[in-house]
């Protein structure tokens, strides 16, 4: 006979699958990382245009010198992008400075992945906390 579904077997298999597909998520965004902060060498300043691939449900190009503009490119990239889009759309130095706000509008899985693999940018969530 099959569990039903509010069952406390049933319920005990759900959390397995969940916690599964969250390590599943998180490895996803594990995977591509740069090895450190420093690989990233996007602009810092002008117009950026993102490939499709990315940027596949809204804005493909994003001024740098304007503030949401910005932070919109920087969450999109953390989000949607690859190894090569981390490094070849975000900066350093910016992502350092936009980190405090930048990681309360990522999803929690981002946030951690990035925090636990830069501790600089733990401390300056911490500090901002």
């Amino acid at each position: 006979m099959a569990a039903d579904a509010h069952s406390p077997a049933s319920r005990t298999d759900r959390v397995a699958v969940d916690a599964e597909d969250l390590a599943l998520y998180r490895q996803k965004f594990q995977q591509r990382l740069p090895a450190s902060l420093a690989e990233l060498q996007g602009p810092a300043k002008g117009l950026v245009h993102l490939p499709l691939h990315v940027a596949w449900s809204g804005m493909t190009s994003y001024d740098l010198g304007k503030p949401r503009q910005r932070m919109g490119l920087y969450r999109t990239v953390l989000h949607e992008g690859m190894h090569d889009d981390l490094t070849r759309y975000l900066n350093q130095d910016l992502l350092l400075q936009l980190w405090p706000t930048l990681r309360r509008l990522v999803g929690r899985t981002v946030r951690t992945v990035w925090e636990d693999a830069f501790p600089a940018l733990a401390a300056r969530g911490r500090a901002a906390a």
